[in-house]
């Protein structure tokens, strides 16, 4: 299939074609540039799509998704009634919707009985449209402790580390740990308490990288995430920084080890919440909680971009409203663009599959009106998807013999 726009964006800040092409092979990026030179190794029998004034860019990334929750206001009550063909239906349902919004690549970290691991299976083997999933399955967590509903519950070291080994063994592609406690579990700790020790969390680093994979720690309070920092963990998630349950203490020791040692955050963020708290706090008080995303990234953290998809009010429709946050922070758009593609691909460990236009990479790629790099607004008005060369048409292209 050869793809022709206006404009293609490559992925890293500055990388720019107008009137470009993208030629894709056997699911793969076959070639990419300027709109002459690949059409010219084009096949004379090759579907051609052409998108006048669009553009096209690599396909979107979110970092932190449960497709098992339906992002309504009793999430887990719906969870915990769904039976396993039902919640499987839903899942893939939400999973379309993400990629209908442009985003080609997820991390799904948490679910019931590896219900991700099966929707994985299901659209790697082209029998439901989805992004690709890179899946958590059960994320470990205390007796009683946040998302205990997901059935990762242990206690001690050596359960942490059958439970890392079970969990390797259903298809986990990533290892979650619930560092602190949460606001979506009931009678749990709350989100300023540490649920596991730094040489807990260590355990479960050691055992996860006896499996070959890497540990994404949830964890909102400061202990938590220097406890994750010392134990390291590739990832942490939220990174509130809380210091009790009022109290925000943020410790650049403490960061720019993560730095150091190329540990990322995804930051969660809600485009639901981050206006609804604009609308009630004011731009003040919503500039000083959201601050710490720049905060990191002026002390080297890499940033994953994430929107935690199924917990109340986070739609999977929603995409682009986290990445607005970006800018409204001061962001530069094109430099959101890139913490999407290239950034959250080289944080998962992803670069050499997807992220950026590059020739030989996989075919994940969208297309859209408009200029995302003057208003990521653009980013809404999706005309084509395609993950691994499989194309999803949202609203069709004009067809060129």
């Amino acid at each position: 299939m050869l793809i022709t726009v206006g404009q293609l964006l490559h992925g890293p800040v500055g990388e720019r074609t107008t009137d470009g092409a993208v030629l894709v092979q056997e699911g793969k990026i076959a070639a990419v540039g300027a709109r002459a030179a690949v059409a010219a190794q084009a096949p004379p029998s090759v579907t051609r799509l052409d998108f006048p004034g669009a553009t096209l860019l690599p396909g979107l990334i979110d970092g932190h998704v449960h497709l098992s929750l339906d992002a309504g206001p009793e999430p887990v009550t719906t969870l915990l009634a769904s039976d396993e063909t039902s919640l499987l239906e839903a899942m893939a349902k939400r999973a379309a919707q993400l990629l209908d919004s442009g985003v080609t690549t997820v991390r799904d970290l948490g679910d019931r009985a590896a219900s991700a691991v099966q929707l994985r299976r299901s659209i790697a083997a082209g029998r439901l449209p989805g992004p690709r999933i890179l899946a958590a399955v059960a994320p470990l967590t205390p007796p009683g402790g946040h998302c205990w509903f997901f059935g990762g519950e242990v206690e001690g070291e050596r359960e942490i580390r059958d439970m890392v080994q079970r969990n390797a063994a259903a298809g986990a592609d990533v290892i979650k740990v619930m560092a602190s406690g949460g606001h979506i579990t009931e009678g749990g700790a709350a989100m300023w308490e540490s649920q596991f020790s730094t040489g807990l969390l260590a355990a479960t680093v050691a055992e996860a990288r006896q499996c070959g994979l890497p540990v994404a720690a949830h964890a909102h309070s400061t202990e938590s995430i220097a406890a994750a920092t010392a134990a390291g963990v590739n990832t942490i998630e939220h990174c509130l920084w809380l210091d009790g349950a009022d109290g925000v203490d943020r410790r650049p020791d403490v960061a720019r080890t993560m730095a150091d040692q190329g540990i990322s955050v995804c930051g969660t963020l809600c485009g639901h919440d981050w206006r609804t708290k604009l609308e009630k706090e004011g731009e003040a008080a919503t500039r000083s909680f959201y601050s710490r995303l720049s905060w990191l990234d002026e002390l080297g953290v890499s940033l994953i971009t994430g929107t935690d998809a199924g917990i109340p009010q986070a739609a999977f429709d929603d995409y682009v409203s986290m990445l607005e946050l970006y800018a409204w922070l001061g962001f530069p758009a094109e430099r959101v663009i890139e913490l999407a593609t290239v950034g959250s691909a080289r944080a998962l460990g992803l670069s050499g599959a997807t992220g950026r236009l590059l020739p030989g990479l996989d075919a994940d790629l969208v297309v859209v009106d408009g200029d995302p790099r003057t208003d990521l607004a653009a980013l809404r008005t999706v005309r084509l998807v395609m993950t691994r060369g499989e194309p999803r048409t949202v609203h069709g292209p004009r067809e060129r013999a």
